[in-house]
């Protein structure tokens, strides 16, 4: 579960997030959604203990992450929209390293990384340097890595930008059968059809105040537009 209660955070003259409260329950894929410079990535940070809120409080399967944020880091897996990776290692290295910092068991990081390499057919890449990756390729490992740890919640900040297809369809597999078992998986995406089809919750942020929340079903009210329409509709309320 994740918690936002009146969560701010203003750089200089700019509030990036207004008042933010909102609550994505166990079991859920929420897909966070709004326009360029909407408060989505800050959100993101703040979730994520990146950067910390002017007010308010964030919680992580109740646990406050200015209080407590080594425990709160513990429960989620990461995957930021831009990552920086030490491009000298091997995919080994880095999934060695990774196993190190959420101290991962030996035969649980064996059962991961051969599941995850396999997923998304990296295994041939898997003793090579990082820097011989391409975006997706990269994007893959960033991904193996940040489940490594079988965290209770996913956050993930544009996931299949780089993907391929194949990649995409495993992932969203993958996002699916972790709600399925009771987890949380949050995702930013601009991919409108893929939230439309895969998400069971969704949020609009506009301005950094979220705007509306709920299923497609309530969101649509009376209507029967796409997901599409409606994000555009509300989006461009007032403008």
């Amino acid at each position: 579960m994740i918690t936002f209660e009146n969560v701010t955070k203003t750089y200089g003259d700019k509030r990036a997030v207004d008042n933010l409260s909102m609550t994505i329950e166990d079991g859920q894929i929420f897909s966070f959604l709004g326009p360029n410079g909407a408060g989505k990535t800050t959100s993101i940070k703040l979730m994520t203990g990146i950067v910390a809120p002017d007010s308010g409080t964030i919680k992580l399967d109740g646990i406050d992450i200015a209080k407590d944020p080594m425990e709160a880091k513990r429960r989620f897996g990461f995957v930021p929209d831009t990552f920086d990776m030490y491009e000298r290692l091997t995919g080994r290295d880095y999934l060695r390293f990774m196993g190190d910092i959420y101290g991962v068991g030996k035969e649980q990081r064996k059962a991961h990384i051969e599941k995850y390499l396999s997923l998304f057919s990296l295994e041939d890449a898997y003793d090579q340097q990082i820097r011989s990756y391409s975006h997706g390729m990269k994007q893959k490992l960033a991904i193996i890595g940040a489940l490594m740890h079988d965290p209770s919640i996913w956050i993930l900040d544009e996931p299949m930008v780089g993907l391929d297809p194949q990649s995409v369809f495993m992932l969203k597999e993958e996002m699916r059968a972790h709600a399925d078992k009771g987890r949380t998986v949050f995702f930013s995406t601009h991919v409108l059809d893929v939230a439309e089809r895969l998400c069971d919750q969704i949020g609009i942020i506009k301005q950094g105040q979220l705007i509306a929340k709920g299923t497609l079903e309530q969101l649509r009210g009376e209507g029967d537009g796409t997901l599409e329409e409606l994000f555009l509709e509300l989006v461009e309320k007032g403008e």
